[in-house]
């Protein structure tokens, strides 16, 4: 399990590397920017179906309890 200190340490990060969460029921979420979830205490608000702006059009809330693990997600190369 990841911490809210983890998370909003990894979203801070200069440059941005894009990951991906598990969470213990097995679903996936890909976070591609820094505005790509919100930490909060004990939870992530986790933004669903970018548009071209990045702006996420509906949300989910991922308690922190069931984020099972967190991976580098492949970027490619410019």
């Amino acid at each position: 399990m990841f911490t809210a200190a983890q998370f909003k340490e990894r979203l801070n990060e200069n440059p941005f590397r894009p990951f991906r969460i598990h969470t213990s029921d097995g679903k996936t979420f890909d976070i591609t920017n820094h505005d790509g979830a919100i930490v909060k205490r004990y939870g992530l608000e986790i933004g669903l179906d970018p548009d071209t702006d990045s702006i996420s059009g509906r949300f989910i809330t991922c308690a922190m309890i069931h984020s099972s693990r967190v991976e580098d997600m492949q970027t490619t190369a410019a």
